[in-house]
């Protein structure tokens, strides 16, 4: 069996990036996410539970897929516009597809905004004006959620948290977890919108100053390179006009919002669903995507299947159904992007390395 590898790299980090992204490491997401669907299944199987398949209402489920698909091409159209136009579609295809394969790969505490400066730079994007354009990403989708949140409180209520899960004591850890990364994202959004717009050097002195305490001395250097990031992405950015940040920022809510509603439309399509309970699955999307913010394992693989029940399966009736949706979940919104991420990917890297392919 042969593979087709360009010739030679650049250098080590590209090397480092490439083994990072060896499809050797979807072995590990892969077995865990399966492993905790078939525990699923096999605890809460019973026949004649899996009748609404017969029943489904397949209009909801081209729904999804049009959601999907609009999705990414909301995806493409943000990168490139926040880019200015210095990108291609077709190089914008290919970097919103290496992301999300780097999203599945990498732990979710990395995910694929620490490969998107590398990603982009190999697309001819210098690395400053790379890492401005992924902090405009990155305060953009903070901003989404920031004010998202006040907003799913209002329409949930307390019926934001899955009360079912009282007993463990789930729910009083994942309040705290969502009040405290609630208050993070906002101080982080506040600050990097004063850094990018208003006085960014004061905001590195002050990453500088508070990183220099002992606990957290370790990271002062780290703390430093950030501060440096954001006076460069406040340079390049301070000559984008209105029009710049109105589009950027509807194509921000306009690809998060496709991204929490899938599920809804997943389940409306075994579950007669009305508005309001559509609604009300769009919010505990929020709260869900918490747990996978904290999940250690790449693309947060077996902890988003077990935790789907415990947020989900009130919506969706029996245990066996949950476990049905659960699947279909994975499969459209992570299994999808594994194959696409090991079909882009090497047509991506023997463009962007320009080589030869060898024979290995």
């Amino acid at each position: 069996m042969t593979n087709k590898l360009p010739a030679a790299l650049p250098d080590a980090d590209d090397a480092h990036f490439l083994q990072r992204l060896r499809p050797s490491r979807l072995i590990l997401p892969v077995v865990l996410g399966l492993l905790v669907v078939g525990y699923l299944f096999w605890h809460s199987y019973k026949p004649g539970e899996l009748a609404p398949l017969a029943n489904a209402d397949w209009r909801w489920l081209l729904v999804a897929v049009l959601v999907l698909a609009a999705r990414d091409l909301g995806y493409i159209y943000r990168i490139r516009h926040i880019a200015e136009t210095e990108l291609t579609y077709r190089q914008a295809l290919d970097v919103i597809m290496i992301w999300e394969f780097a999203s599945c790969v990498l732990p979710s505490g990395q995910g694929g905004t620490g490969a998107a400066p590398f990603i982009l730079e190999k697309e001819g994007i210098p690395l400053g004006k790379g890492l401005a354009y992924i902090m405009v990403t990155a305060l953009l989708d903070n901003l989404y959620y920031v004010v998202m949140v006040p907003l799913v409180v209002l329409i949930a209520g307390a019926g934001l948290y899955p009360h079912e899960a009282l007993q463990t004591g789930f729910v009083a850890t994942l309040r705290v977890a969502f009040g405290v990364s609630y208050l993070f994202v906002t101080l982080y959004a506040g600050l990097m919108l004063y850094a990018i717009f208003v006085n960014p050097k004061s905001v590195r002195r002050l990453l500088v100053r508070l990183f220099s305490f002992r606990l957290l001395r370790r990271w002062r250097r780290a703390a430093y390179r950030h501060g440096q990031e954001l006076v460069r992405a406040s340079q390049q950015l301070r000559g984008a006009g209105a029009g710049y940040w109105w589009r950027a920022s509807v194509s921000t809510a306009f690809v998060w919002t496709a991204r929490y509603a899938i599920i809804g439309c997943l389940i409306a399509a075994f579950v007669p669903m009305d508005t309001g309970t559509f609604l009300f699955i769009f919010a505990r999307n929020i709260t869900y995507k918490v747990i996978l913010l904290v999940a250690i394992t790449p693309g947060g693989a077996g902890i988003a299947e077990g935790a789907f029940p415990t947020f989900f399966g009130k919506f969706i009736g029996t245990a066996t159904m949950t476990s049905f949706v659960v699947l279909l979940y994975r499969i459209v919104t992570y299994y999808l992007y594994l194959v696409l991420g090991l079909i882009f990917l090497p047509r991506w890297v023997a463009r962007v390395f320009g080589k030869q392919p060898a024979q290995a």
